[in-house]
């Protein structure tokens, strides 16, 4: 069940309030409540103790003309975003400085949307982790606040070394952020020992430095970084940075996840079996367990219920065959063929291939109560190659509908 986080919308013009409310109900985790003034907006909160995910709020109230409004909702600690009518830079510049996570003016259709997009943006960055390498306590901790506004989930590290150890640590670091001049390891062979390993290729970098020249710059992004700024900075630069560097790797990843994943299962697809296949073969050509798997009599099911029914049966067995096979290469190899591959012992894939036929048996499918059974050949003896690997386990699978389905036919 999804959370639903609440919004609260401040603005007077009725027709405003009407937009937001619009444009936030449509995404079905965010709730909207509106006040008209500052005096509601005071009830609001006092009511709810500030329980609100963010806020979205206009300068000019008829009971606060001089932005007080921020003020009350940054007190509550609410990441709140500034849409107003005027442009002023100064006080743009003073609201940022208090906290405010953006100033936007209602000069097109596109500011609301700009709203939208930086809520959106918060509720994604939750979980987020983002490494920040910095010898400088004091600019470490000013990174972290920056960070923090925007709800990313921040790790420290006092040196390259040691940023080094907390990204082999965990590998749920999406971004670093890093200086160049620290000890032990400085932020660019920081970077470039990083890229030299397959592992961080989808980390998002970002180079820091007060000293050098431009060459630094072009120095860091040529070894791998993804962006540099120059310190000091103004932290809207910093956000916008972090944020489209954010946004640039994501989108790469959503085009591999359409060239790698099953569009309708979601497990991944045959031409990523072949490439992260042959990999995990080359590593440890002898420890590689590989099964086939294909349901029974899946053209009668087709014929009887029809294709949408089928859909739903093969997304219904690609959600059991993810639950039951963790941390394994799963995908669906073609119509009602899957493939699961293993740095495993050949029995411990078998204990789980036997498991996987039980919950089969023992289930029914989509609203007419379909009963699956799936017939499995399984390879774990050594071979000169990935594709000899496929043709036994292949072999067996036929060999194994050959002697009646639901079954496993192995090869050790």
């Amino acid at each position: 069940m999804t959370v639903q986080k609440k919004i609260l919308v401040i603005e007077d013009s009725p027709v405003v309030l009407k937009v937001l409310h619009h444009l936030l109900s449509q995404i079905s985790f965010f709730t909207p409540v509106l006040c008209a003034c500052y005096k509601e907006a005071e009830d609001k909160l006092k009511q709810s103790g500030g329980d609100y995910f963010a806020a979205i709020v206009d300068l000019n109230l008829p009971d606060a003309e001089n932005g007080e409004i921020v003020d009350l909702v940054l007190s509550y600690k609410i990441p709140c975003v500034v849409l107003t009518g005027t442009f002023d830079d100064n006080l743009r510049l003073s609201l940022l400085n208090k906290g405010v996570l953006d100033y936007i003016t209602k000069d097109s259709r596109y500011s609301f949307n700009h709203v939208i997009k930086v809520i959106e943006r918060l509720n994604r960055n939750q979980g987020i982790k983002v490494l920040v390498a910095e010898d400088s306590s004091t600019s470490r901790l000013f990174i972290k606040i920056l960070l923090e506004q925007y709800r990313f989930n921040v790790i420290e590290a006092e040196n390259g070394q040691v940023a080094l150890a907390k990204l082999e640590e965990d590998p749920d670091i999406r971004m670093l952020i890093t200086d160049h001049n620290m000890p032990l390891v400085n932020g660019y062979d920081l970077v470039r020992m990083l890229r030299y390993n397959s592992r961080f290729q989808d980390l998002v970098i970002i180079g820091l430095s007060a000293e050098g020249d431009n060459a630094l710059s072009a120095k860091f992004i040529k070894a791998g970084a993804n962006d540099f700024l120059k310190k000091p900075f103004y932290h809207e630069e910093f956000h916008c940075r972090v944020i489209h560097s954010l946004e640039a790797q994501e989108m790469l990843e959503t085009i591999r996840d359409l060239a790698n994943v099953d569009p309708l299962t979601k497990l991944k697809n045959r031409r990523y079996l072949f490439e992260e296949g042959e990999r995990l073969f080359r590593e440890s050509p002898e420890a590689i367990s590989l099964a086939m798997l294909d349901i029974d009599h899946f053209k009668s099911i087709n014929d009887t219920y029809g294709h949408i029914v089928g859909d739903n049966l093969l997304e219904a067995v690609g959600r059991e065959i993810l639950e039951t096979f963790p941390g394994m290469l799963v995908c669906r190899f073609g119509g009602e063929e899957f493939c699961v591959m293993a740095k495993v012992d050949g029995q411990d894939l078998l204990d789980a291939l036997n498991v996987f036929l039980t919950r089969l048996r023992l289930k029914e499918f989509t609203e007419a109560k379909i009963s699956l059974t799936c017939s499995v050949g399984m390879c774990c003896q050594a071979v000169d190659s990935l594709e000899e690997l496929i043709r036994i386990a292949d072999h067996n699978l036929y060999e194994a509908k050959r002697l009646g389905r639901d079954r496993i036919v192995s090869t050790a």
